[in-house]
């Protein structure tokens, strides 16, 4: 794991359906990789400023990807239902608030069309945690692109580059990128000069 000492620990065998479930189909990006990168993101903000559900955010961080078939439009509710049946199944002595970690990975299907000041600070850092790869170095977002261009492999490339163009330009046409203070303060910047050049690429094909 990404964390030396996650809020809540996982039976190994809840660890194992989870990796399975984030290897199945196979991915180019939304695989535990990727989940292991949100939560480097958490344990940094964790020594910053405490997270108010600590162990929800840690296990919807953990769930959120977890059943994603590019295109689909119920990735995420099937994520969640997931998640509340492996939390009944292996963490029912645990005191988890299940309807938080649902509500979490519900609300990442919504990513670019939230408003920071209809959420709270746990809510504002989670979804701002998922989507901090806009905001990475130039390579490693290239690398991002290029991944999940990999994942929509059976669309037909134009249909492809329309759609990903229009998420692309809806992004950037926000006031801020991302909801929370801090995650504004760092990587909204960055993941502009990101967005313009992936849809000037985009669009020059």
């Amino acid at each position: 794991m990404a964390m030396a000492d996650p809020p809540i620990e996982l039976p190994p065998a809840m660890l194992v359906e989870l990796r399975t479930s984030y290897a199945n189909p196979a991915r180019a990006y939304h695989h535990f990789g990727h989940v292991e990168e949100v939560l480097e993101h958490f344990a940094t903000l964790e020594l910053a400023e405490a997270w108010r559900q600590p162990s929800e955010v840690y296990l919807a961080i953990l769930f959120h990807d977890a059943i994603y078939i590019a295109g689909a439009r119920d990735n995420e509710a099937r994520s969640a239902t997931l998640a509340r049946e492996a939390i009944a199944r292996h963490l029912a002595d645990r005191p988890v608030d299940v309807d938080a970690v649902e509500r979490l990975i519900l609300l990442t299907a919504q990513h670019g069309r939230l408003e920071p000041e209809t959420l709270d600070d746990d809510t504002r850092h989670f979804l701002d945690c998922d989507m901090a790869i806009l905001g990475s170095a130039p390579a490693i977002y290239d690398h991002y692109e290029q991944a999940i261009a990999l994942e929509y492999a059976g669309v037909p490339a134009p249909a492809y580059r329309m759609g990903r163009a229009a998420f692309l330009t809806g992004l950037l046409a926000r006031p801020r990128i991302f909801l929370s203070d801090r995650f504004h303060a760092s990587h909204d910047g960055p993941a502009r000069t990101n967005l313009r050049r992936a849809l000037d690429q985009l669009t020059r094909r």
